[in-house]
């Protein structure tokens, strides 16, 4: 069984050098571990990227892959490295990286809350990697290493969503937020003609944009982002008031409208010449 779903392009509109990537925006635990999470159902709603998947769910139909996880990120994050991981959520890791409370499995919710009843046991945290993470990124690497055969290069792009503010342990506690954050490590992970192409296509829409503040992007950007080697990749973050009530989780009137902005968007970095250098 897996927990994500590929979707690979349709032919009709032409295949593109594109793979869209939404690891957060599932909100089902696996009854395997329910017993070892503590967070309330609104945490789970609250910490996901809601919706995402069905803003991003035409992109293969105009030519691109689609990559969504099927389990929360409470289970696993997908975006981050399996070695993220402290003490005090595995206490018996062999390695534990610097005391963070959301790694590859978090124990704290953006706010405080506990996520895990107890720690985890390593064994318990390489089951949840091998079953979840590990076949996630896998389906990824082989797509991304796909379209660079077919087309002498790859883009990928993370979708994923933020709260209008800053949560508390977030570092912007409380400030507003732009509308979209393009997330590319100090421009470092991707073609300039693709940042430049991102900004331009949200401020002809009237949108605000904000690079890499306070997202710049996470494991699968820094990863998988290797312009040197014709892999180039972009997290766009999307402020969640766009398209989404955050206290109800349920789409605005807004929600087609930001959807057609990322058909859009999907389509130009399809048509993109990187070609190899």
């Amino acid at each position: 069984m897996t927990f994500f779903d590929l979707a690979l392009p349709d032919a009709t509109p032409g295949v593109l050098p594109v793979l869209v990537e939404v690891p957060h925006a599932s909100v089902i635990v696996p009854e395997e571990v329910t017993h070892e999470l503590a967070a309330p159902k609104d945490a789970l709603f609250r910490d996901a990227d809601i919706h995402v998947e069905k803003l991003y769910a035409n992109a293969p139909k105009l030519g691109a892959a689609l990559l969504c996880a099927r389990v929360s990120r409470y289970v696993v994050d997908l975006n981050r490295a399996q070695n993220d991981v402290d003490a005090a959520t595995v206490s018996d890791h062999p390695t534990p990286a610097l005391a963070q409370p959301r790694g590859v499995v978090w124990r704290a919710t953006t706010d405080g809350r506990p996520v895990l009843t107890r720690p985890l046991s390593y064994a318990a945290l390489n089951r949840r990697l091998q079953t979840f993470y590990v076949p996630y990124h896998r389906a990824l690497r082989e797509t991304l290493e796909s379209l660079r055969s077919r087309f002498g290069y790859a883009i990928l792009l993370a979708g994923h969503s933020m709260p209008s503010r800053g949560r508390s342990l977030h570092v912007d506690v409380g400030a507003p937020r732009a509308d979209v954050v393009p997330g590319t490590q100090g421009r470092t992970t991707c073609d300039a003609r693709i940042i430049e192409l991102v900004d331009a296509h949200f401020r002809a829409a009237g949108l605000s944009v904000r690079h890499d503040d306070p997202y710049k992007g996470g494991f699968a950007t820094q990863h998988y982002g290797r312009p040197r080697d014709h892999f180039h990749a972009i997290q766009i973050e999307l402020n969640r008031a766009l398209y989404v009530n955050e206290e109800t989780f349920e789409p605005t009137a807004n929600f087609v409208h930001v959807q057609q902005l990322l058909d859009q968007l999907v389509t130009k970095l399809g048509q993109l010449e990187l070609g190899k250098r």
